[in-house]
């Protein structure tokens, strides 16, 4: 039986040991800030980024492999004949499921692009269920049909402490940004079909948690969880109680990593994404 090749990007909160277990292919996006180039996860620190953003002249941009690096590299996994699944960030935040879409239609290899809807732990969500399910030797129709399912009932929320780099982004206007940053409000939002959605505002990083918390256990009562996931920006100071909260309901795998420079870019410094996903 062929090999089921799982690829996907740098925007993934994979570990090493998860990359390097289920042999998953991560292409790196690249990140502009100033003059300077950087290649996300392999010559710029996540932590030293948000030094890097703070003392930048302009927003740092990010960009999207190019369409031949995921053409050569779906040229190499399908040189055998093996098929290849490249799951990616949310087109909405990027256009790297775009790349890849391109590259598939370009490349003699049997190549099945999703565009995950996520991005972070909820986008890892996918991309390690697919791992151990190609690894069991499942088919592509079996593996896609399940990452589907998970992509319905996974769950994003991501919490911004500053508004700084929303209004550079263009994601509020100037005059909500000041007024916002006055109040200090801190809104919080999930990923709606793939796009930045407010759903809630809250004035304190305790309400942040107390918040998250009960839509969690309400969501997820007389169910299945999966996994949970918490990414942050330099934000700790929610991320661990809010780890903790969910640890006490029993669940002892709760993930917490420090989020790419993708990201950051997006959110600035002091942010949290909150993941999960049911069945």
């Amino acid at each position: 039986m062929k090999k089921i090749h799982i690829v996907t990007d740098s925007t993934a909160d994979l570990t090493e040991e998860e990359i390097l277990k289920y042999g998953i292919h991560v292409v790196p996006l690249t990140i502009q800030i100033d003059n300077d180039s950087y290649i996300d996860g392999v010559n710029l620190d996540p932590e030293d980024f948000l030094g890097l953003m703070e003392n930048a002249n302009e927003l740092p941009k990010s960009s999207q492999p190019a369409v031949g690096v995921f053409k050569d590299l779906y040229e190499r996994l399908g040189e055998d004949g093996c098929e290849i699944l490249s799951i990616h960030m949310t087109g909405g935040m990027s256009g790297t499921v775009r790349s890849a879409e391109a590259a598939a239609e370009m490349s003699e290899a049997k190549v099945t692009v999703i565009d995950s809807m996520f991005i972070s732990h909820a986008l890892s969500f996918q991309v390690l269920e697919a791992a151990k399910m190609a690894a069991k030797g499942k088919s592509m129709e079996e593996i896609v049909a399940r990452v589907e399912q998970v992509r319905k009932q996974t769950t994003l929320f991501v919490v911004v402490d500053k508004l700084d780099n929303l209004v550079k982004g263009g994601r509020i206007g100037r005059g909500r940004g000041l007024i916002g940053s006055l109040l200090k409000i801190k809104p919080i939002a999930t990923l709606q079909n793939g796009v930045y959605t407010p759903v809630a505002q809250v004035r304190s990083h305790r309400q942040v948690i107390s918040h998250l918390f009960k839509v969690f256990t309400e969501e997820t009562a007389g169910k299945i969880i999966r996994s949970v996931g918490i990414s942050h920006a330099n934000s700790l100071v929610m991320a661990e109680p809010l780890k903790k909260l969910i640890e006490d309901t029993g669940i002892k795998d709760v993930r917490l990593t420090f989020t790419t420079p993708v990201i950051s870019t997006h959110t600035g410094e002091g942010a949290i994404g909150f993941m999960y996903y049911y069945d």
